[in-house]
């Protein structure tokens, strides 16, 4: 895994351009700047080819923007809880969307997807600047990533628009996404959680985890298909007391499998480890951190 002080300044250069693009977007700059990622010390593990990694599920780290609109980083510390925060910089208060996927090194970095306004942008860890995806992107309520859905070599971003209906975007090795198929023909908006970054079944496929306003949360096991209406099996219910009286957010991680951690009303941090078994998908919850974590106000 990378070293703190190695992380630190590949993560500063990547929110050097996303920062850049955040001034594009509101008329403050003319040009992109390049990012030396190239320069960076790259682990054996993280530089993995994506097919490679497929027996053994990449890392996944905790990332958080607070109100101030400043980015912190958290790394998975390889025994269930992360790493002491990274401080990645501020200029982030005005994205309406903040999602991080892999696309650069093979699919190994930890790339980042941020909405200014209509557009949505596009930065990777190492490898490019950062570049606007496309505009429209309004029309979504909720976006996300649940790694590999659709069976390519890298994560897609999933989006809800305001009908309720759920369209998968496929990733390409450049940032750039293929035309949306539709996953979910209606009733997601009934949902306040999408989360997801890896296979929960044990099946070597990506699944979704969705909460429900009731406080249910539901499993839906993932195919690996991309054709529309077909990306997810029957859904499995993982409990019914997952509200946000008991956990204010809920957001996908791994330590080489895929856990949630959630935080609950008092700011306190709670791992779910995953079992690889749809019909009991998580341990029993560990407390990895005492309060203040309701200082977020987006954890992805």
């Amino acid at each position: 895994m990378f070293g703190q002080s190695s992380r630190s300044i590949r993560r500063a250069a990547v929110c050097a351009g996303a920062l850049a693009a955040a001034a594009l977007a509101i008329g403050t700059a003319t040009a992109l700047p390049q990012a030396p990622w190239s320069t960076e010390r790259v682990s054996a593990d993280r530089a993995a080819p994506r097919a490679a990694a497929a027996a053994t599920p990449r890392t996944v780290p905790l990332l958080g923007r607070k109100s101030n609109g400043r980015l912190y980083d958290y790394e998975p510390n390889g025994s269930g809880g992360v790493k002491a925060a990274v401080d990645l910089g501020g200029g982030f208060a005005d994205a309406t969307a903040l999602v991080q996927a892999g696309h650069s090194d093979n699919g190994a970095g930890t790339d980042l997807y941020f909405r200014i306004g209509k557009t949505l942008y596009y930065t990777a860890e190492r490898g490019n600047d950062t570049k606007a995806v496309g505009t429209g992107w309004d029309v979504y309520n909720l976006l996300m990533s649940p790694g590999n859905l659709g069976g390519t070599a890298h994560d897609d971003i999933v989006g809800r628009d305001a009908a309720g209906a759920l369209w998968l975007f496929q990733g390409k090795a450049d940032g750039t996404l293929a035309a949306r198929i539709r996953i979910g023909t209606g009733g997601w908006n009934g949902m306040d959680v999408l989360a997801g970054r890896g296979d929960y079944t044990g099946d070597g496929k990506s699944d979704l985890l969705a909460r429900a306003t009731t406080g249910t949360l539901y499993l839906y096991p993932g195919t690996g298909n991309a054709a529309a209406d077909a990306a997810f099996g029957a859904r499995v219910t993982v409990g019914t007391a997952w509200g946000t009286t008991a956990y204010k957010t809920l957001v996908s991680i791994g330590d080489g499998k895929a856990d949630l951690i959630g935080v609950d009303p008092a700011g306190a941090l709670w791992l779910f480890k995953g079992t690889g078994r749809a019909s009991a998908p998580f341990e029993a919850r560990t407390q990895i951190g005492t309060s203040g974590w309701t200082a977020f106000n987006i954890l992805f």
